[in-house]
């Protein structure tokens, strides 16, 4: 149940900024909401939506944040012109603008450490890269895999992702460079695994997977692919987010979002509402 090898990184924030954001449909529409590192002071960032005056297939979706390196801005992927693109805004909600402009399904955005460029899925299972200001597309994947959910590793050197073969029964997680090349195989546990993220130091990358047979559940493996660790054992567990100083784990169960931590012990943070899709706010410089 530990997963001591993930570095303590230092975490801070201030009174006003939030340190966890969350996807809920609580109030009808999918948003992206916020909340502290302990949960309270739940607050919705995108904009109010009237989910009584829409008609069906019109609703935002605001879904996937993920924070900027330097937590000033979040990336997330909408439909809100009707097509599934990429999007950024301040960390409070405001300055809403679409960096993706293509007519495929682009979602699963990803910060590179230095805030330069997001990677992110597309069409029928790429991996492509943005930069920041929405300039620059290129694809990064050209197999015939379906590949999808890429996340950028915080020493800037790999991007992993889940991967399914042509026709497969299942997903595993792989890694390449930033470039697209040294792909290879992390798991081989012919099972379902989703959702990759990062350790702290860049050594180990966790996931949701069903490979005990049966509820999905969360572990990390090292990035030398060995040494597996299997975080939570109760009721399933998706969508893992590891806090910024590497002591504990979110994810989403039962329309919650959860943490677990070094020994094991899990918490509530949300107040429910089919809420989903942690992503912790980087850690800041203390303000003196």
């Amino acid at each position: 149940m530990l997963f001591a090898a993930f570095l303590s990184a230092g975490c801070g924030s201030d009174s006003f900024s939030p340190d966890l954001a969350f996807v809920s449909s609580r109030d009808g529409d999918y948003a992206i909401y916020a909340t502290g590192a302990d949960g309270g002071s739940e607050r919705r960032l995108t904009e109010d939506y009237d989910v009584q005056s829409a008609e069906p297939g019109e609703l935002f979706r605001a879904i996937e944040p993920a924070w900027s390196p330097d937590g000033t801005e979040l990336a997330f992927s909408s439909q809100r012109d009707g097509r599934q693109r990429i999007y950024v805004m301040n960390a409070d909600g405001s300055n809403v603008r679409r960096l993706t402009t293509s007519k495929l399904f682009d979602a699963n955005p990803s910060w590179s450490p230095d805030g330069s460029r997001i990677v992110y899925s597309g069409g029928a299972g790429d991996l492509y890269v943005v930069k920041a200001d929405g300039s620059g597309v290129r694809r990064l994947t050209t197999s015939v895999a379906e590949e999808r959910d890429p996340a950028w590793s915080p020493d800037g050197y790999w991007i992993a992702y889940e991967r399914r073969e042509p026709g497969g029964p299942t997903r595993e997680i792989w890694v390449s460079r930033t470039d697209g090349t040294g792909a290879r195989q992390l798991t081989r546990l012919r099972a379902e695994s989703y959702a990759p993220t990062w350790s702290p130091n860049s050594k180990r990358v966790a996931f949701s997977s069903n490979a005990n047979g049966s509820a999905f559940q969360i572990y990390s493996i090292g990035l030398d692919g060995k040494d597996i660790i299997r975080h939570t054992d109760s009721a399933d567990a998706f969508e893992p987010a590891v806090s910024p100083d590497g002591k504990r784990i979110a994810f989403s169960r039962d329309g919650a979002v959860y943490t677990v931590d070094v020994t094991g012990f899990e918490k509530k943070l949300t107040s429910g509402g089919n809420d989903s899709s942690p992503a912790w706010r980087p850690a800041q410089p203390v303000q003196r």
